[in-house]
């Protein structure tokens, strides 16, 4: 027994020995550390993704806002409850918001390969509306509720769903995602045909007619051709059911009082898609600035003059549009001063005129001196217009946009800025609408007639950026419309939440003052 007892332990000594001998031969490696590096290739603030040879670079900025006199977003009082200018209309608006912007690039025999995204967080107090009745409309019922999602307020009890994300939803925005590879550019991106300033030749407003301007970007397939020296050129199928319809107006379907009081000159008629808008863009960017030329086609493809197919439809008609733009950097007034200016003319391509956070559309109420209830002026700019039965026909605007921007310090600097856009109609459509048994003209009270408009625009910002990245801002804009109708008329009824009365109102032009408060922190 002790014999087998010495033999076990003898054994399990050795195998012990043995184990510990193969164990020190085999030496044990710590896992490798995966440092993040700097990649210098693309610029500042790029790093190597670890364990790849991808670079990407974070972005974004931080931003809280009040603004005066507007509903919702900082834009002008063109629609209600802004432009009621009475207790439903908010005298500010409160927002929050967080951007963030992810920016990859990995180097190829292809050349780059680039993503980029941009995304928005953000918080606003929304377009408050009152929580009364809607008594004294006609397209809307139910009691107005608070929308806390930043959205258009929505009616409870009606057929308009409610968007309220929750007292602490919010909402997010996709501004940016597309991949760039070997010159093309694929996914949502700024149009080609924008100034590389867009809306803002010197300004935070919005709002800015006078130019195209797709901050938030359009889905495009754009290819980019770099000649040297600064010279690009660029051809892109961009999608313009987002952004770029002004809306194509059947006129048979106009009331003449609704038109007049409401901008409601007939029924949007837009068919599905057939086209991306096609856009052409030559840019020249060196030292001394900047110079674009822009040209786009827009397809205006209409559904049915009726509900049903058997009514027929207008022929497609297509619109186009060109622009110029010119930059002028280090002019004698100051290091780091800036001219920046566009012009644009559109026919049957009304968004490149009339942007999308413009629009082409604008109701706004006001006091009259004719002894009437109040005063109105109401305008729209469709892309084309038509009546059953015939063709579409162009509707043609003009306008443009600059701003000068002066340092005074490195810490402080101020832009004066101002956009004017004026939108015609066609011969048809105003023979129909203001002709001498026209739709409008023979609407009682009326003395003037015309569709025509023109908005003017002029403002003035200040910045002050006390530390590298942190600016605080004060804007200030004055919107004029310049309506050509004339007269007094007497409604029936007042459509949308505006508690508007039927009473008589005044044909007048209207203006607004809006101003916008912001501290910001980019990153």
């Amino acid at each position: 027994m002790k014999l087998v007892k010495s033999l076990l332990l003898g054994s399990a000594a050795g195998l012990i020995a043995v184990g510990g001998a193969q164990a020190a031969d085999l030496p044990v490696k710590a896992k490798a550390v995966e440092y993040v590096k700097i990649c210098s290739l693309y610029g500042a603030g790029f790093y190597y993704i670890p364990g790849t040879d991808t670079c990407i670079k974070l972005g974004g900025y931080l931003r809280a806002e009040v603004a005066l006199n507007t509903n919702s977003s900082y834009g002008t009082q063109s629609a209600a409850p802004a432009s009621a200018r009475n207790r439903l209309s908010n005298y500010y608006t409160m927002r929050a918001r967080e951007d963030l912007n992810i920016d990859t690039r990995t180097a190829t025999e292809y050349g780059v390969v680039r993503t980029f995204f941009d995304g928005v967080f953000s918080w606003t107090t929304g377009g408050y509306q009152g929580t009364g009745s809607a008594t004294g409309t006609t397209a809307y019922t139910g009691t107005l509720a608070l929308n806390t999602s930043g959205a258009v307020p929505a009616l409870v009890g009606s057929s308009i769903n409610p968007t309220d994300g929750g007292t602490s939803g919010g909402s997010l925005g996709v501004y940016y995602a597309f991949i760039q590879f070997a010159g093309f550019t694929m996914g949502k991106a700024v149009s080609q045909f924008d100034a590389p300033w867009t809306n803002y030749p010197g300004n935070n407003f919005d709002g800015l007619v006078g130019g195209s301007g797709t901050v938030t970007g359009i889905n495009q397939f754009t290819y980019t051709a770099d000649f040297g020296q600064g010279i690009t050129a660029a051809f892109s199928a961009e999608d313009p059911t987002a952004y770029m319809q002004a809306g194509n107006l059947n006129l048979s379907g106009a009331a003449g009082l609704s038109g007049v009081t409401g901008a409601a000159l007939g029924s949007n008629a837009i068919g599905g898609s057939r086209s991306p808008n096609l856009v052409g863009m030559v840019r020249v960017d060196q030292a001394w600035g900047l110079f674009q030329a822009s040209v786009a086609a827009h397809d205006n493809h209409v559904a049915y003059y009726g509900p049903v197919e058997s009514t027929g439809h207008p022929d497609d008609k297509w619109g186009w549009a060109v622009q110029l733009a010119l930059s002028i950097k280090n002019i004698p007034t100051g290091a780091g001063d800036v001219i920046n200016i566009s012009g644009v003319y559109t026919d049957g391509a009304t968004r490149y005129n009339f942007q999308n956070l413009a629009g082409s559309t604008f109701v706004m109420y006001g006091s009259s001196g004719l002894g009437a209830y109040g005063s109105v002026a109401a305008v729209t700019a469709p892309d084309t217009t038509f009546t059953t039965g015939s063709q579409q026909e162009n509707v043609k605007t003009w306008g443009f946009r600059g701003a000068y921007t002066h340092n005074w310090d490195p810490y402080w600097n101020t832009a004066i800025y101002g956009a004017y856009a004026q939108a015609q109609f066609g011969g048809a459509a105003k023979t129909f609408l203001c002709g001498p048994a026209g739709v409008i003209s023979s609407v009682a009270g009326i003395t003037g007639c015309s569709p025509d408009f023109a908005i003017g625009q002029i403002g003035v910002i200040t910045r002050w950026t006390p530390v590298k990245n942190l600016t605080f801002s004060a804007d200030l804009t004055w919107t004029n419309v310049d309506q050509k109708y004339s007269g007094v008329v007497t409604t029936t009824a007042i459509s949308g939440p505006n508690a508007k009365p039927a009473a008589a109102y005044e044909l007048k032009d209207q203006s607004s003052v809006t101003m916008l408060l912001r501290a910001q922190r980019n990153w």
